[in-house]
C-alpha cells in the first residue's frame, strides 16, 4: 500500500511519460494484462490511454487491471491511469 507521500511522488515523476498501454473497444483483454506486466515488469511506472471506444468505466478498468497485475493505481485522470509495481531492480526509490 502506497502513502500520499509516495503517491505524490510517482504522479510527479508519471507526469512526462508517454502512454505505453491502450485500452481500446476489446476492453481488458489478455494481450492488455500481458502489455501491462511487460511494461510494469521493465519500467515500474507505467501510463496508460483508455480509448473512447473501450465499452468499460474507467474506474472499474483501473479496478481490474491493477487486480490482474498487482499493481496499484497511482493516479486516474480523465481517461489515463498510471500503475506502479516494485520490481525486483527497484528502479524507482519511494521516499
Amino acid at each position: 500500500m502506497l502513502t500520499s507521500k509516495q503517491k505524490s511522488f510517482l504522479r510527479s515523476m508519471a507526469n512526462p511519460l508517454p502512454a505505453y498501454v491502450q485500452v481500446g473497444k476489446d476492453g481488458i483483454s489478455p494481450n492488455v494484462i500481458a502489455s501491462l506486466n511487460q511494461s510494469l515488469l521493465a519500467h515500474e511506472l507505467v501510463k496508460v490511454s483508455i480509448l473512447k471506444s473501450c465499452p468499460d468505466p474507467v474506474q472499474q478498468v483501473a479496478l481490474d487491471l491493477a487486480s490482474a497485475t498487482k499493481s496499484e493505481v497511482v493516479q486516474l485522470i480523465g481517461k489515463t491511469l498510471v500503475f506502479y509495481k516494485k520490481s525486483k531492480e527497484n528502479k524507482i526509490s519511494l521516499p
